[in-house]
């Protein structure tokens, strides 16, 4: 056999296990997504009363589940948690060490368990029921002891694994963490939380700086403002722009109200003139219909009006529009608003 002819079967076999690794993927997916489809038929009474229980909750949603069924409920936990309903997990196999101190008479249990026979929850059921709270379960099995014992059993049963050794929980735990996710994002539109709540849930986020920053957060105050008076001469605005490094200045009157402003773009058509930059005085080249933001606005508003106008800088005021900041878009940026 030829070289080539080696090199072709080499590369119709890579080709072909490369092929074999799509089909498996793909074939996942196609399982998985039958999985998730089942589901919406088991969105029901017993989905909304359960969102009732959750919802009259006075306490903390505590969600417990063993190995994978654990890992979905720490995400369902979290997941509730900041979209408005106060939720934390907790290990069944350290509850029943000393952790049961953590659920009150006020809670609401939300118990994961694809088998609904783990023994680290059933252990801790009776003292779940001596508490008389809620117990919503999660399982695979309405037959099982914890859907038995359960006010309210959701059936997230699937019809297979993924896994092709039916081993490997796949679909049993994606089907799980779509039904935590409809309960979360249930409660959350009930509720009426919006993105303002969502974002000081997530203040470190970008979404929270986008909705909670204001302008008064990121300008630039007091000496660091660039700004010139009336009847000052260009060569000493280009000295206070240089200076301050904001590639503009405001212009102000003797009572520091603002009456235009002069940027790297007025200096470009200044030039363009040839002007005397010793005697030209500043009120000739700036620009009179300058763009502000008041200072309580969000930081996002400051930066939507930048780039609707098309410019990088806006002048502050307060609510007498009076002169008491300066913006720069990489003030914006350095804030991760952009």
């Amino acid at each position: 056999m030829g070289e080539s002819q080696r090199n072709t079967g080499y590369e119709m076999l890579i080709n072909a296990h490369w092929e074999r690794l799509k089909q498996l993927g793909l074939m996942v997916i196609r399982t998985e997504l039958q999985a998730i489809s089942a589901l919406m038929q088991r969105v029901d009474d017993n989905f909304a009363q359960a969102c009732q229980f959750l919802l009259n909750c006075e306490g903390r949603i505590v969600v417990i589940g063993m190995g994978k069924s654990g890992h979905i409920g720490s995400k369902i936990a979290a997941t509730l948690a900041s979209t408005g309903s106060p939720a934390f997990f907790v290990h069944p196999g350290e509850a029943s060490h000393g952790d049961m101190g953590m659920i009150t008479g006020k809670d609401v249990v939300l118990a994961l368990s694809n088998s609904g026979e783990t023994d680290e929850i059933l252990i801790i059921l009776p003292l779940i029921k001596r508490l008389g709270i809620p117990l919503i379960s999660l399982t695979g099995n309405t037959n099982s002891t914890l859907a038995q014992a359960a006010t309210i059993n959701l059936d997230v049963s699937v019809e297979k694994e993924a896994c092709p050794l039916g081993l490997a929980p796949t679909s049993s735990t994606t089907a799980a963490l779509v039904m935590g996710d409809a309960l979360a994002i249930a409660l959350l539109e009930v509720r009426g939380f919006d993105a303002n709540d969502f974002a000081r849930s997530h203040p470190g986020g970008r979404l929270g700086r986008r909705l909670l920053l204001r302008v008064s957060d990121v300008m630039h105050t007091g000496d660091a403002i660039p700004k010139v008076t009336v009847g000052t001469v260009l060569s000493e605005a280009l000295m206070e722009i240089t200076l301050k490094k904001l590639g503009m200045t405001a212009v102000v009157d003797q009572k520091q109200h603002i009456v235009g402003i002069f940027t790297d773009g007025d200096l470009r058509r200044a030039l363009d003139k040839q002007i005397n930059l010793h005697q030209t005085i500043i009120e000739e080249v700036m620009t009179t219909a300058c763009k502000t933001i008041k200072n309580n606005c969000l930081a996002v508003e400051a930066l939507e009006k930048m780039q609707h106008h098309k410019i990088t800088a806006l002048l502050v005021i307060d609510e007498n529009s009076a002169l008491i900041g300066a913006l720069h878009l990489h003030d914006l940026l350095r804030a991760g608003v952009v």
